[in-house]
């Protein structure tokens, strides 16, 4: 036998696809699309550019994953929240409230990473948000409009921009005890926007 024969190769190692999109979202996450590279995605994913690219197509078909395992996993669960039994004010107000306490939860993981991906430099990156944004735009206008019929472009328009400073504010780094005190005075105000005289 010989020496080449004698020596033995270690397995090659299987890249788990499914682990890669975790770690990247956490990496999206926390710097923003447009600031992680693929160097950096290559070495926190240790693997080398052209794996990185036969599992998911490019940075972007990467990214698409991580935006849909983050609406996946509910981040900001508006289905289970703005539900047809509860006061329309009482839902908002808590919304607000949910979205506040998540987008501040983490100290390096922080606001919303569907809103702050639709505000990305790159123009891919920022559809594929926008795609995953605009089916939860639609959510709360279609559930606006079954008690504001009326009104429910404007209110919608309220509570996602609202929504979308809440991210804003994590991002640039608002304490979680500011930003929950804000979102109390938003819900405050949606509620003062339903009275009869503001209508």
């Amino acid at each position: 036998m010989s020496d080449t024969e004698k020596t033995i190769k270690a397995p090659r190692r299987i890249f788990d696809r499914e682990s890669g999109v975790q770690t990247a979202k956490a990496l999206f996450h926390q710097h923003g699309y447009d600031a992680v590279g693929i160097t950096e995605l290559t070495k926190t994913l240790n693997i080398n550019p052209p794996s990185l690219y036969a599992a998911y197509g490019s940075k972007a078909g990467l990214f698409e994953r991580c935006l849909d395992l983050y609406v996946a996993e509910g981040n900001l669960p508006a289905d289970k929240i703005l539900t047809p039994d509860r006061p329309l004010d009482e839902a908002v107000a808590d919304l607000f409230m949910t979205a506040a306490r998540l987008y501040a939860r983490s100290p390096v993981q922080r606001g919303c990473l569907v809103a702050e991906g639709m505000r990305a430099d790159d123009p891919q990156a920022r559809e594929l948000a926008s795609r995953y944004g605009e089916a939860g735009i639609q959510f709360i206008r279609n559930y606006i409009w079954q008690y504001e019929p009326a009104r429910d472009r404007e209110l919608s328009d309220y509570v996602v921009t609202t929504l979308r400073g809440f991210s804003a504010a994590a991002v640039t780094g608002l304490s979680k005890a500011r930003l929950t005190a804000v979102a109390q005075l938003a819900g405050q105000a949606f509620s003062a926007l339903l009275r009869p005289e503001n209508i």
